[in-house]
């Protein structure tokens, strides 16, 4: 799925973000959705979304085991 869609994201799913700090070098953090920060229905960087672990950044990856 696409990380750059708003409707293909949800609370409680498993996704992998780009935090602001780690742009540069492209490292992922993985995480569970706690909110989705991003009102448009797109974003060509990614929807941006809070964790449950209170960090924030750009969904690069959706978990295939998610379903």
């Amino acid at each position: 799925m696409d990380g750059n869609v708003r409707k293909n994201i949800k609370a409680g799913l498993k996704v992998a973000i780009i935090l602001k700090k780690d742009q540069r070098s492209g490292i992922l953090t993985d995480g569970v959705v706690k909110d989705i920060l991003t009102n448009s229905p797109n974003h060509p960087h990614g929807i941006k979304v809070r964790l449950e672990s209170g960090q924030i950044g750009r969904v690069s990856k959706i978990e295939e085991n998610n379903l």
